[in-house]
């Protein structure tokens, strides 16, 4: 056999006779031959070294150990039967039975309930109509250059006027004798 770089590989007279024992006893040695380095023997050891203690060293597993199957479905159990209890109550019968979990653990093994849709904006509007009243403050310039203030409160559910007012004075604050009372 051959070596890189072209030198030919240098046999004695001892591993020649161990190769025709082999050659003998083993008629498919030639199909599983690699001869190689030393430093390659040494590189392949170190490298299965370094592959070994870092698998060796790796920890077992990471966070939390996880619940036994069984508890779980006792927890998914007791929570579809009592739709109420929340979490520290099903810790709480867990423990009465001797199961010990935090109240956070029930909590991750619940099932997630879907949250009732909430009703839309003109299904509000049409529950309060009798108490929705729509307010308009405008503006009225008049032909004499003057300003009007209006005032326009509309109650919704038989679209009538509940209150109207027009004022050619604005008050920024309340008169004196009304405010405390």
């Amino acid at each position: 056999m051959r070596k890189r770089g072209g030198r030919h590989l240098r046999l004695g007279v001892w591993d020649r006779s161990f190769w025709i024992v082999l050659s003998r006893a083993w008629g498919s040695w030639r199909e599983v031959l690699a001869i190689v380095e030393p430093a390659t023997v040494v590189r392949w050891h170190r490298d299965a070294f370094r592959r070994f203690w870092t698998r060796k060293s790796r920890p077992a597993r990471l966070g939390r150990p996880g619940l036994d199957r069984e508890v779980v479905k006792l927890i998914h159990g007791m929570a579809q039967a009592n739709v109420t209890w929340g979490a520290p109550r099903i810790r709480n019968e867990l423990a009465m039975v001797g199961i010990d979990v935090a109240v956070s653990t029930v909590a991750k093994y619940m099932p997630r309930r879907r949250k009732p849709a909430s009703p839309t904006w003109r299904a509000f509007l049409e529950n309060h109509l009798e108490d929705l009243v729509a307010l308009d403050f405008f503006v009225v310039p008049t032909a004499t250059f003057g300003v009007l203030f209006g005032l326009v409160v509309l109650a919704h559910d038989r679209r009538r006027v509940v209150h109207f007012n027009v004022t050619a004075h604005r008050r920024t604050r309340p008169p004196s004798g009304r405010l405390g009372r």
